[in-house]
C-alpha cells in the first residue's frame, strides 16, 4: 500500500548554498580595481565576502527589500552573511545566481516499518527569484517514490522520482540512475516545491540495506551518489546538507521587462530574462556597477596591453581605443602584429632583389629534386600494387567478369580510392575490430558512406576460392543483409567494401544500459528477431549457393537509421555446394554462440547457425550476455542456463522485467520455445531457419500486452502495482539481479581460438 507523507520543514524567501568559488563579481573575496561597489557610507565587507549593490547591508544600502542582507558578527567569527533578517547563510552570489545552504527531507523506519519523518516544502516568495534549472530533484532510497509538486506561473506542476533496489550488488557507486538513487529535472521559472514520500513496503524488506529515504533539491554536479554507503547512513542528511547547494536565479524588476527598466544606469545595457524581470550589464568598453547612479565607467584600454593589444600608438576613446602605426611604419591596423609594415630604404632595394633571386632559385632546385624522388617512389608503389593485385587473384577476377553472363555487381576499387576515403586508414576512422579484420568508415568521392574491411593475412593459394566467394556474395540482394559492394586487391591483403550501417549493433542496444535502449520494446525485439531469421533463412536456402554464416551473434546483427535489421560480417562464412549437406572445417566462431555439435565433430551445417541464432533470441528475452564471468557457475553460460530454466518452468524469472509489461504471456512462451528448439544439442532435432522465420512472423500478429497502457490516477497506479506484486509472473524484482549483467563483454568480437581451440 502506498503511504503519503507530507511534512513541512520551513518556508524561506531564498534558496540554499554551499562554499563554492564565486561565479560572478557581485560577491567575492577580492574585487581589486573596482571602486564603485556600494552606495556611499554603506558596509561593503562581511567576513571575507564583498557585498556589491543592488545587494546591501543596512537601511538604504540595497535596491529594495528583496536585496537586503545581514552581517552577523555576534555569533560568528569570522562574521557570516545572511539573507534578509538573518535566517539563511550565504556562500556565493554571482551576477545572475545565488547559492545557499540546503535542508534535506527524510523518512526513517524502524524494524516494524513505523516511520520517523521530516519532509518539507520550499517557496520563493519574491517574483524576481526562481529555482535554477541547474538543480536536480534527487531521491535516495530502495523502497520509495517521491512526488514533487509546485507552482509554475500559478499553474500546478507535478513530477516525481523512483528509487528501487533489493540487494547490495545491484547498487552502482557514483551513478544516480534509478537504482537506489534517482534524479529528475525541474522546469524553468519554478518558485514553489513540495515533496511527498510514498513507500511500497515501509522499508521492511530492505531494512538492512536502506533504513531511511531522503529527498532534496541539489545543484547538478554537486552530489555524487555514494552507493551502499549512502543508503545505509542514517545521518546522510546532516553529512550532505552543508556541501550540496540549491541554485536560485535572481533578476531585477520582478515580472517586468526592460521596457519598464529603471535600475540600469549610465553606459549599461538591459537584458530581459525569459522567466520575467531583467538584469543590467556594462556595455563593451566599460566596467563598474550598472545599478549605481554613476553607472559604468570607460576602460582605458591603452593601460592593458594584454587584453587590448596595440603594436603602434594607442589612443583611448569612449568605449574603445584607436591604434595607429608608429613613425617609419605604414598600415591600417596597429592592433594586429602584422598590421604595420616597416618602410624599407631605397638604398637597400638591390640587396632585397638579389636575396629574393637566390631564395627562389634554391627553391626551384629543391622542388626539382623532390619531384624526381616522388616519381621514383610512385613507380615503386605502382609495381607493388600490381604484385598484390596478381597475388590476390585480380587477373582471375577480371576473367570472371569478362565471361558471358557475368554479373557487373562487383566494383573493383583502387587502393588510392580507399586510402582517400579512410584518410589513409586512420585510427580515427576505425568503427570495429573483429576476428577476421578491422572495419573502417569511409566516404567515397561520390559522397557514398561505406564500411571498408581490411582482412587479416590470408593464404595466397586460396585466391581463386576467395574471388569465387566474393562474386557470389555480391549477388546477395536482401533488405536484411548488408550489401557487399566490391573489393580492392591492390593491398597486401584483400579489402572488402560494404554498405555502411549507421545505428550500431544489436549487442550494443541490448547490453549498453539497464533494460536495453528505450526503443527496444518487446514489439521491436520480436521484429528484429524475425528480420534476422528471414535473412539467415535466405542465406541457407535461397541464395545462388547456400551460405552458412558460421559466426551468428548479436554483434553481427546491425541496425540502420530506421532500426531495420542488417545481418553482417561474412568473414567466417562458408559456401556449401548444392550436393553437400555439411562441410568439414576448422572450428571458428564466438564463445557463447558456438554450436557444441560443430565444436566436437568439426562438421559444419546450416543447423550450426540455428543454434547460434537461438542464443541471440535468448539474449533478446533475458537481456543477459552469452558468457559472463561475473555470474554463478549455473548462470555463466546463457544457452545452458536458459534451457535449464525452461525445463524447470522458470521462464518468467529470467525474462527481462520490462518485457513482462510489454509482451503477452503467449508470445513470450512461444518465442522462448523457439529458442529452446534452436538450442537442442543435436542438430537434426533443431528447426531450419525457414521454419524459425515463419513461426516468428506468425507471432508478430499477436496483440500488444494490455499492461502497457499507463495508469494516470493515483488509485489506478496503486492497483497496477498491487496486481504486479500478486502475479506469479513477478516473483523477481523489476531490476537486474547483478550489475555484472551489464559489464563490458570482452568476447563480443572474439573467436573461439582465444580459448585455445584451433580454427
Amino acid at each position: 500500500m502506498l503511504l503519503l507523507f507530507t511534512l513541512v520543514l520551513f518556508t524561506f524567501d531564498f534558496t540554499i548554498s554551499m562554499p563554492l568559488l564565486p561565479e560572478g563579481n557581485f560577491v567575492s573575496a577580492d574585487l581589486t580595481g573596482i571602486s564603485n561597489i556600494a552606495k556611499p557610507g554603506c558596509q561593503t565587507k562581511c567576513g571575507n565576502l564583498t557585498v556589491k549593490y543592488p545587494f546591501g547591508i543596512g537601511e538604504g544600502c540595497y535596491l529594495d527589500d528583496g536585496f537586503e542582507l545581514t552581517c552577523n558578527s555576534t555569533h560568528y567569527d569570522p562574521p557570516k552573511l545572511f539573507i534578509g533578517s538573518g535566517s539563511i547563510a550565504i556562500h556565493n552570489i554571482s551576477d545572475s545566481e545565488m547559492r545557499i545552504f540546503n535542508t534535506i527531507a527524510y523518512a526513517c523506519y524502524d524494524e516494524a516499518g513505523v516511520p520517523d519523518i521530516s519532509d518539507g516544502w520550499i517557496q520563493l516568495k519574491e517574483s524576481y527569484r526562481t529555482f535554477s534549472q541547474k538543480n536536480k530533484f534527487t531521491v535516495i532510497g530502495c523502497d520509495d517514490f517521491v512526488l514533487m509538486n509546485g507552482k509554475l506561473n500559478e499553474i500546478d506542476f507535478v513530477s516525481g522520482c523512483l528509487g528501487l533496489c533489493s540487494i547490495e550488488s545491484v547498487v552502482p557507486n557514483g551513478n544516480c540512475s534509478g537504482i537506489g538513487c534517482c534524479q529528475a529535472s525541474i522546469p524553468k521559472g519554478l518558485r514553489y516545491i513540495n515533496s511527498s514520500f510514498k513507500t511500497f513496503g515501509n522499508h521492511t524488506s530492505v531494512m538492512s540495506l536502506n533504513p531511511c529515504s531522503f529527498a532534496f533539491l541539489a545543484e547538478e554536479g554537486s552530489f555524487d551518489f555514494g552507493g551502499v554507503n549512502d543508503l545505509k547512513d542514517r545521518k546522510f542528511n546532516t553529512r550532505t546538507n552543508p556541501i550540496v547547494p540549491i541554485v536560485v536565479d535572481w533578476v531585477v524588476g520582478g515580472e517586468g521587462s526592460c521596457s519598464q527598466a529603471t535600475a540600469c544606469k549610465g553606459n549599461s545595457s538591459c537584458n530581459d530574462v525569459d522567466t520575467g524581470g531583467y538584469r543590467c550589464s556594462c556595455k563593451e568598453g566599460y566596467e563598474g556597477n550598472p545599478y549605481l547612479d554613476q553607472g559604468c565607467q570607460d576602460i582605458n584600454e591603452c593601460e592593458d596591453k594584454t587584453n587590448f593589444p596595440c603594436y603602434g600608438f594607442c589612443t583611448n576613446t569612449p568605449g574603445s581605443y584607436n591604434c595607429t602605426c608608429l613613425h617609419g611604419y605604414e598600415g591600417t591596423d596597429g592592433k594586429r602584429a602584422d598590421g604595420c609594415r616597416h618602410v624599407a630604404k631605397d638604398s637597400k632595394f638591390s640587396e632585397v632583389v638579389i636575396s629574393l633571386v637566390l631564395v627562389f632559385g634554391f627553391l626551384a632546385i629543391l622542388s626539382g629534386i623532390t619531384g624526381i624522388c616522388f616519381g621514383i617512389r610512385k613507380r615503386k608503389l605502382n609495381k607493388l600494387r600490381e604484385k598484390f593485385f596478381e597475388k590476390n587473384g585480380g587477373e582471375f577476377l577480371k576473367q570472371k567478369l569478362k565471361a558471358p553472363g557475368a554479373s557487373d555487381a562487383v566494383t573493383m576499387f583502387s587502393s588510392e580510392q580507399l586510402r582517400k576515403a579512410t584518410d589513409n586508414y586512420s585510427e580515427e576512422q576505425i568503427i570495429g575490430r573483429g576476428g577476421s579484420g578491422i572495419v573502417y568508415k569511409g566516404i567515397l568521392l561520390d559522397k557514398r558512406v561505406v564500411a571498408i574491411k581490411k582482412s587479416k593475412l590470408v593464404d595466397g593459394t586460396q585466391a581463386e576460392q576467395f574471388i569465387n566467394e566474393v562474386l557470389i556474395l555480391t549477388q546477395i540482394i536482401h533488405r536484411n543483409v548488408v550489401k557487399l559492394l566490391g573489393c580492392c586487391l591492390e593491398e597486401e591483403v584483400p579489402v572488402l567494401v560494404y554498405e555502411f550501417i549507421s545505428n550500431n549493433t544489436l549487442f550494443y542496444h541490448i547490453h549498453n544500459r539497464l533494460g536495453g535502449m528505450s526503443w527496444l520494446s518487446w514489439e521491436n525485439r520480436l521484429r528484429v528477431a524475425t528480420e534476422a531469421a528471414t535473412a539467415f533463412a535466405y542465406l541457407h536456402s535461397q541464395a545462388a549457393m547456400p551460405i552458412i554464416h558460421r559466426d551468428v551473434k548479436s554483434a553481427n546483427i546491425l541496425l540502420d537509421e530506421n532500426y531495420t535489421t542488417k545481418v553482417s560480417d561474412f568473414g567466417a562464412s562458408r559456401l556449401v555446394p548444392l550436393d553437400h549437406d555439411q562441410v568439414t572445417t576448422l572450428i571458428q566462431g564466438t564463445l557463447g554462440y558456438l554450436d557444441p555439435e560443430y565444436y566436437h565433430t568439426s562438421q559444419l551445417t546450416d543447423k550450426s547457425d540455428v543454434y547460434s541464432f537461438g542464443v541471440v533470441v535468448a539474449e533478446l528475452l533475458t537481456g543477459r550476455k552469452p558468457i559472463c564471468a561475473g555470474r554463478t557457475n549455473e548462470e555463466k553460460n546463457l544457452a545452458t542456463y536458459f534451457v535449464k530454466s525452461m525445463n524447470e518452468n522458470r521462464l518468467f524469472q529470467i525474462v527481462e522485467p520490462r518485457l513482462l509489461h510489454e509482451g503477452t504471456i503467449e508470445q513470450l512462451k512461444a518465442v522462448a520455445e523457439i529458442a529452446k528448439k534452436c538450442l537442442n544439442l543435436l542438430g537434426e532435432n533443431r528447426p531450419t531457419m525457414t521454419q524459425v522465420a515463419m513461426e516468428l512472423e506468425g507471432l508478430r500478429k499477436f496483440s500488444t500486452h494490455p499492461w502497457v497502457q499507463r495508469q494516470e490516477t493515483r488509485d489506478e497506479t496503486k492497483s497496477l502495482i498491487l496486481e504486479v506484486e500478486q502475479s506469479d509472473l513477478y516473483g523477481v524484482p523489476l531490476i537486474p539481479n547483478s550489475t555484472n549483467e551489464w559489464e563490458s563483454y570482452s568476447g563480443s568480437t572474439g573467436i573461439v581460438d582465444q580459448e585455445n581451440i584451433p580454427r
